[in-house]
């Protein structure tokens, strides 16, 4: 009995020890509870709602360029445009629902879609019938990925498949497609090709129901001179293209979007820095679903700067039609079967600048030739240019002592061991560097070639092993820019192609028989001689101005200076007295180029240059073959004028013609100086 009483007395002691601590466990839990309400419950709530913001970047326009006179030559031409901006966690059928709601109130082209698109639509439109195609096994093979079934799916969707989709429904698809590929918080083009009025006034009326899309004025390059200079100034990308893969990384570090359109080539691609300008700002609000609860715009953007070209716009046109007309008449009257380009370059000599560069390129196409532009040839093509570089083979005589100023030597015909006869075009007899030049003698050529080797020519010579001489002359010709690039601001120039350094062919070399030269090292080339000496480096922007809404031309952000690569290293006297030689060449009886720029109006301009012929040997790069049994002449002619201020220097290099006496370079030199002094003329008084 006592047991009994004392188990009753400790079980009601036991319950209220249990009761005490649930108590107290449930105050704690109410104690906790209420601080995460009360006192957290703001993060809390915080948290759910919490939203991110990402900040786009939107292309603007790109800037204009302009030639030297302020004449317009790439604008933008403003157009209608529809975009849609993706969230970042948007599905498919949500995209394919706007793209529906869209299509009832825009018309698009369905010309670019690809089977592999309207596959895609058809899958994502007819799920059941998309399921058909797996078998139960397939969906049951835990092996097999959704990747795998999809594959699977689309091998299997037939072409009677795919003809059902009706038109209407190719318009979604069209629609889709530019939607679907577009990048997350990205703005992608959905149409802005002929963009109707009463499509944008339709669209901006049911925005509402239409997330992520939005109407803009869009733009295109415009040309307003057509071809004219049309491979220079280059292409840029489209916004299908987006940034190139190859410069991707690049492009993407500079905060560029991956459908961004930009310079692919030429001025467009050297000057993309410039001519993109600064990106719009706008900033999203992204909530925890992925969506975009709002958009705020920070920054308008300011389109790109504009350019200002060296080129003078219509002295470029004067020139493309010279060319254009000489090289169909010379292919006409003469030129042979393999004559098909011509080139000319022109520059002021004393800053660089380039005034007009052209190139022409003859095709025959339905029964007819049709002229083609190759202005890139200048200066990624090279070519043997004959004897308009005599003038640096003086020079370099003069600077390494094997002769001086008024030199005399006899041309005439030199027997080598075991080579050919060779001699100039006809004998000369004794005569000096002036006449040499003027009458452009090959033999004082080939002997000061002969001293600069270490020996005086006798008949039945072997040519001295002296590989230094080589060296020595290419030296010199660099500073004047043949066989080094001249500093264009163009990409992908070329060097030309030096032939090897053995001395059996450096008579060959001294009249431009050997080493291969742009036309625009020729250029640069006169240029260097009418200069005094000093090698400017060629230059194709001559200034960068801000983006100006009420005139044209904006106030100037960078001017050009310019910028002298080097001094040849030579004494003046030397470059005057070369000087004196090319004058000779255009003025005085006996000049290669006097019959033709002796009289007026070419006398007048009181011209000074070189001719040159080259044999050469025309290839075929589509047929892949070099006619050694049809040899061909390159036919090149320098100038600059006036003679003692020059204001123009210009190369002339007409390759692949049949006869050395055909007189297509020195046409086309009187056609374009004339034409430039004629332009000079009819230019307003500042």
């Amino acid at each position: 009995m006592e047991t009994q009483k004392n188990t009753k007395k400790t079980l009601p002691f036991r319950l209220n020890i249990l009761f005490l601590i649930v108590f107290i466990c449930f105050s704690i839990l109410v104690i906790k509870l209420g601080t995460l309400q009360i006192v957290k419950g703001e993060d809390f709530r915080k948290e759910i709602s919490r939203t991110e913001n990402h900040i786009v970047r939107e292309p603007v326009p790109r800037g204009k360029i302009y030639d030297r006179n302020g004449r317009i030559v790439v604008d933008n031409d403003g157009k209608n445009a529809i975009s849609y901006t993706k969230a970042k966690d948007t599905k498919q059928d949500e995209i394919l629902e706007v793209a529906k709601k869209l299509s009832q109130l825009i018309v698009v082209k369905t010309d670019k879609l690809t089977e592999r698109d309207l596959k895609d639509y058809w899958i994502l439109t007819r799920p059941e019938e998309a399921v058909a195609k797996l078998t139960k096994a397939e969906l049951s093979n835990k092996k097999l990925e959704s990747k795998d079934l999809y594959k699977l799916q689309l091998e299997r969707i037939s072409t009677a498949d795919l003809s059902k989709i009706s038109m209407k429904e190719k318009q979604v698809a069209s629609i889709f497609r530019e939607m679907a590929k577009g990048y997350a918080l990205t703005p992608q083009i959905v149409k802005n090709d002929d963009v109707k009025v009463d499509e944008i006034a339709r669209v901006s009326e049911n925005l509402e129901s239409l997330p992520g899309v939005d109407v803009f004025t869009d733009w295109k390059r415009m040309y307003p001179n057509g071809d004219t200079f049309r491979s220079i100034l280059g292409n840029i990308s489209t916004d299908e293209e987006g940034l190139p893969a190859n410069l991707l990384d690049y492009y993407l570090s500079r905060d560029y979007s991956r459908n961004d359109r930009v310079g692919k080539s030429q001025i467009e691609l050297q000057y993309e820095d410039v001519l993109s300008g600064q990106k719009a700002k706008t900033e999203y609000e992204v909530g925890q679903s992925g969506k975009i609860e709002q958009s705020k715009m920070i920054s308008e953007g300011k389109r790109g700067k504009d350019l200002v070209l060296t080129i003078d716009l219509e002295l470029q046109k004067k020139v493309e039609e010279i060319l254009e007309k000489q090289l169909v008449s010379g292919k006409q009257n003469g030129g042979g079967p393999f004559l098909d380009r011509a080139f000319v370059v022109m520059t002021n000599p004393k800053t660089g600048e380039v005034l007009s560069m052209s190139g022409k390129k003859l095709t025959f196409k339905n029964g007819k030739y049709e002229v083609d532009d190759y202005a890139l040839g200048t200066f990624t093509s090279s070519y043997e240019m004959g004897s308009v570089v005599k003038g640096a083979t003086i020079l370099t005589g003069y600077q390494t002592g094997v002769i001086q100023p008024n030199t005399y030597l006899v041309d005439e015909p030199i027997q080598l061991a075991s080579t050919p006869i060779k001699k100039s075009w006809r004998t000369m007899g004794r005569i000096n560097d002036l006449e040499a030049l003027r009458r452009s003698s090959n033999v004082y050529m080939f002997k000061t070639a002969i001293r600069s080797l270490g020996s005086e020519y006798y008949h039945m010579m072997k040519i001295p092993l002296n590989y230094d001489a080589f060296d020595t002359y290419r030296y010199y010709f660099n500073q004047f820019g043949l066989g080094v690039r001249t500093g264009i601001d163009l990409p992908s120039e070329a060097a030309g192609l030096p032939g090897s350094n053995s001395p059996n062919f450096l008579l060959d070399f001294t009249i431009g028989q050997y080493d291969t030269y742009t036309p625009m090292q020729l250029a640069q080339y006169v240029s260097t001689i009418a200069n005094d000496g000093y090698r400017a480096k060629l230059q194709m922007v001559k200034e960068i101005r801000e983006p100006n809404l009420e005139s044209d031309l904006g106030q100037i952000q960078h001017s050009f200076e310019p910028v002298i690569l080097n001094q040849v290293d030579m004494k003046d006297e030397y470059i005057k007295r070369v000087q004196e030689g090319f004058r000779q060449v255009y003025q005085e009886s006996g000049g290669t180029a006097t019959s033709y720029f002796g009289s007026k109006p070419y006398s007048d301009y009181n011209l000074a240059g070189k001719t040159g012929t080259a044999q050469s040997f025309y290839y075929d790069s589509e047929k892949k073959k070099l006619y050694v049994d049809e040899p061909t002449f390159n036919l090149t002619l320098v100038g600059y004028a006036p003679f003692d201020n020059p204001e123009v220097a210009f190369s002339v290099v007409v390759p692949y013609v049949k006869s050395d006496k055909h007189p297509i370079n020195k046409l086309i030199g009187q056609d374009i100086i004339k034409a430039y002094f004629e332009l000079k003329e009819q230019a307003p008084v500042e």
